[in-house]
């Protein structure tokens, strides 16, 4: 069974094509087989349609720009799914070593990350997005397994019916993962346990806020999107909960252009696998939300949804970091009704080709330009009439 939605590499370059043509099959079979010996999660933790963790996206290219995956039904902003993988027995020999050296080892070290943001409150009476940027937080998750060299983490918060939720998983969660984090000591696949710490974190925060909002009097009914992104080395594992999303922007030297990559997958009622569970819990969708309320169908939070389908399993993917990489872009959904994936792409690319923004003193150019780029992106936002607050948060992958 496959685990995250991996995203692709590069392809190779064009003088390396004849030498690894032959070992491309070769190469897919050592990957699909290292997480077929992991037992099932069950059905109540991932609800329908759970279980396709880890689908293939296809490379972007400059014609597939915005690309969100989805499970089972496509939008008009899906594209195609690559089959899920399959493996045998007998593939399983001598193969789960190799791929986790390439999934855990950069080609050339391990790439900088560095995170900036900009947050508007829109037509909105209060501002009830949250967000964290932890460039480094490999002193708090030590000791490490001897696999793992450098731990980051960056997430974004929406919050609605309250700033309750958003605040408290902003404060919670990377904690509750630092605690679950794996310790020193040799770890059978890093893979496996970075999967299980998330779910394990994501469930274990729910519960808290669910405890303390059931305890007030009257009980809170905050509840909050999650989308987050925990950087191993140069492996990204993108956690994601309702509508906020990841964007990865990677250079394509087909197109010679720079690509929109969606690293997470929206959660909202209308999808056929969201709508199915929904209704099996007793719950239904009108309108395009849950119970004609809640437009989102995963949360945390929303505790007089859990009962209805409503659940705080995150979507895990995993994308591994290249040359060719240039900023991870974290956004709530106030940004993505105004801009699609490559229009906000394009709009960063501009702002870190500009010149002319001046430099304060004691930053750097390339720093300065990164706070414009954020700034600028949540100023248009709001001027091209999104209502809603907006949060952007730029990742920059230090070559």
């Amino acid at each position: 069974m496959d685990l995250f939605g991996d995203l692709p590499e590069p392809a190779p370059p064009a003088a390396a094509a004849a030498t690894t043509a032959a070992a491309a099959e070769k190469e897919g079979e050592r990957e699909a087989v290292l997480f077929d010996d992991l037992p099932a999660v069950s059905s109540t933790d991932l609800g329908a349609g759970g279980s396709l963790l880890f689908d293939d996206l296809p490379p972007a290219s400059s014609d597939n720009l915005g690309s969100h995956p989805t499970e089972r039904v496509s939008s008009p902003e899906s594209h195609g799914r690559g089959m899920k993988r399959r493996s045998t027995e007998g593939e399983k020999n001598g193969s789960e070593e190799l791929v986790e050296k390439k999934v855990c080892k950069g080609s050339s070290g391990i790439l900088g990350l560095k995170g900036y943001v900009a947050e508007r409150k829109g037509e909105r009476e209060e501002m009830q997005d949250a967000h964290i940027i932890l460039n480094d937080i490999t002193e708090e998750c030590s000791p490490l397994p001897a696999q793992i060299t450098r731990v980051s983490y960056f997430a974004v918060f929406d919050g609605h019916g309250g700033v309750r939720a958003s605040k408290y998983a902003a404060q919670n969660l990377h904690q509750n993962l630092i605690r679950k984090f794996p310790k020193a000591g040799e770890i059978p696949s890093v893979e496996k346990t970075i999967r299980r710490c998330l779910l394990d974190t994501f469930k274990h925060t729910d519960e808290e806020f669910l405890r303390q909002a059931s305890s007030q009097k009257p009980a809170w009914k905050d509840g909050s999107t999650a989308t987050c992104v925990l950087a191993i080395d140069n492996t990204l594992y993108i956690a994601n909960l309702g509508d906020s999303r990841a964007i990865l922007c990677r250079y394509n030297e087909e197109s010679q252009k720079y690509t929109a990559l969606s690293l997470s997958k929206e959660h909202n009622p209308t999808q056929y696998d969201e709508r199915m569970r929904i209704q099996k819990a007793g719950g239904n969708v009108r309108e395009g939300r849950v119970l004609g309320v809640l437009e989102v169908s995963r949360s945390i939070g929303d505790g007089q949804y859990k009962r209805f389908g409503v659940i705080s399993v995150p979507d895990i993917k995993r994308c591994q970091l290249t040359q060719n990489d240039r900023f991870i872009l974290l956004a709530c959904d106030g940004l993505f009704k105004v801009f699609s994936p490559e229009e906000a792409v394009n709009f960063i690319m501009s702002c870190l080709e500009d010149n002319t923004i001046p430099t304060r003193e004691a930053k750097s150019a390339i720093d300065a330009r990164y706070e414009a780029a954020c700034n600028r992106l949540a100023n248009k936002a709001v001027q091209r009439g999104s209502a809603d607050n907006v949060t952007v948060v730029i990742v920059r992958v230090e070559q």
